[in-house]
Formats: C-alpha cells, sequence, structure tokens
C-alpha cells in the first residue's frame, strides 16, 4: 500500500488515545489542555471533526461571536466541532471518535498511489494528499501529548507518529531561522536534540537564504541543546520561548539575544 508509513503512524496515535481516556472517569474529559480554551472532550472533538468532513460530514452550523482564541477560518471549522459537542459526555464523543477513525483507516487504505500524490485542498493551502495526511499525523500526535498533560501524565510513544512530528519540525528550521528570526548573513545555529531521537542540526544563512548545513569547522553564533521532548513543545507552542530556554535541560551557548529570537519563532503549528 502506498504511503503505509503515514496510516500506520494514524492508526498507533489514534489508538493510543483511545487507550489513553477509554477507562478514565467523566471529570477527566473537563480536564484543561494546553490549547487555549479548549478541556480533553474539546480536543478529541476537535479530531473527530476534522476526521468527519476527510469522511463526507459537514461542517455542524455556529451561533454567536467565536472565543477570543480563534483567529482564523481553520479555527472556526474547528471550534464548530468543540461547540457542537461540548455537552455530550466524554465518553460518548469518545466512542464517536473511535468509529470516525475506524473509517477513516479504511478509506485511506483504499486509496492508490495517484489518490496519494493528488494536490488539493489542505490547512497549509494546495499540497499532495499524502502530505496532507501527514499533517494529520503531526496534529493527532501532539493534541495525544496535549491529553497526556492534562491528564498529568507525560509520555514519550517512541513510535512513527513521534518521529514524523520531529521530521516536520526539523524540515522547518530554515524557515524559521531566515524568516521569521530574520537572522543575519553569516549567521550559524546548532541545535542538539538528547533522548531515542536525538540528533544535531546544523543551519546557517548564506545570501539571504537559511538552510541546512554540512558538518564543518565553523564555530556556530549559537548552539541550543535541548531535551527533543522539550524542543517539540516549543516548535507546537506549548510551552513559551522563556520557558524553553530556561529550562534546567536547556543549555544555550552564544548570541543569547539571537537565542531568544529563534525561541520566540520556533513556534510553527497553525
Amino acid at each position: 500500500m502506498a504511503y503505509e508509513w503515514i496510516v500506520d503512524a494514524l492508526d498507533e496515535t489514534w489508538t493510543s488515545i483511545d487507550r489513553t481516556l477509554r477507562s478514565r472517569d467523566l471529570d477527566a474529559y473537563d480536564a484543561p489542555t494546553p490549547c487555549p480554551g479548549w478541556s480533553v472532550r474539546d480536543v478529541l472533538s476537535h479530531l473527530v471533526g476534522f476526521e468527519l468532513v476527510l469522511n463526507g460530514g459537514a461542517v455542524p452550523p455556529h451561533e454567536g461571536p467565536w472565543p477570543s482564541h480563534v483567529r482564523n477560518p481553520i479555527g472556526e471549522f474547528n471550534e464548530a466541532f468543540v461547540d457542537a459537542y461540548r455537552t455530550w459526555p466524554g465518553v460518548q464523543v469518545l466512542d464517536l471518535f473511535r468509529e470516525t477513525t475506524r473509517v477513516s483507516l479504511e478509506r485511506l487504505r483504499a486509496l492508490s498511489e495517484a489518490d496519494w500524490d493528488k494536490v488539493g485542498w489542505s490547512p497549509e493551502g494546495e499540497r499532495p494528499y499524502h502530505r496532507f495526511q501527514e499533517t494529520r499525523v503531526l496534529d493527532s500526535w501532539i493534541h495525544l501529548q496535549d491529553i497526556r498533560d492534562a491528564l498529568l501524565e507525560p509520555s514519550d510513544d517512541h513510535g512513527p507518529g513521534e518521529e514524523i512530528v520531529l521530521n516536520r519540525f526539523e524540515a522547518a528550521l530554515p524557515y524559521v531561522l531566515g524568516k521569521k528570526a530574520q537572522a543575519p548573513e553569516g549567521t550559524v545555529v546548532r541545535i542538539n536534540l538528547s533522548g531515542r531521537l536525538a540528533r544535531s542540526i546544523l543551519l546557517g544563512v548564506h545570501e539571504g537564504r537559511a538552510k541546512a548545513l554540512e558538518e564543518g569547522a565553523e564555530l556556530p553564533t549559537l548552539e541550543l541543546t535541548t531535551p527533543v521532548a522539550l524542543y517539540w513543545r516549543r516548535a507546537a507552542g506549548r510551552i513559551s520561548a522563556e520557558a524553553f530556554l530556561n529550562a534546567s535541560a536547556t543549555d544555550v551557548r552564544g548570541d543569547e539575544q539571537l537565542a531568544r529570537t529563534f525561541a520566540e519563532a520556533l513556534a510553527i503549528m497553525i
């Protein structure tokens, strides 16, 4: 099957969400998550809503003003589903999540390679469908961690979802350094990530563009060393730039102003 690794990552991530919540008391669904204004139930409702629409469903109508954390059309889309299921018992939303994701996995496993490569709408603009579904892994896996954090049970999966998330965030780093942080010509940044998916990433700005660099002897303008779990939480906007830089496990060497600017720019999820 084409892009089986994406389907496997979605399956594992969605199964982990169901397993995490299946035996919980109803009060657990009301626990606040790191997402502004959203409880565990609301995160589930968001994930359900996106999959329902991809499976041919309609967005529920919404009346009244949007909450302050809704700032764009994607936010309105998400909030419509969150609002629609907010009065449901959490376990009923979980049951709907299980059934909806089952249908999604069946649909994805039936796609042809041409279907996976077809360019169409995504939250990031026009993209191949496999890129869109990779983004679904990113969104679902981060929300799995939101749920775990809300329940005070943070954990690393050590599975395909985590690898996709780390790879996507790494691919965005030249954009973070060059476009968002506006690092000057000649800047060199090294990011050392510790943990199971440990890696060292070297970036530089040359001829006005930031890009990944091959290993060299040049001394970095800035070197950041931090655990994978802190890195993805900052990249996903789940912790502040200040919390990221001031964490005891984060080591900053070199240009401290650039470190602050880079950390502010690092939050890249919609």
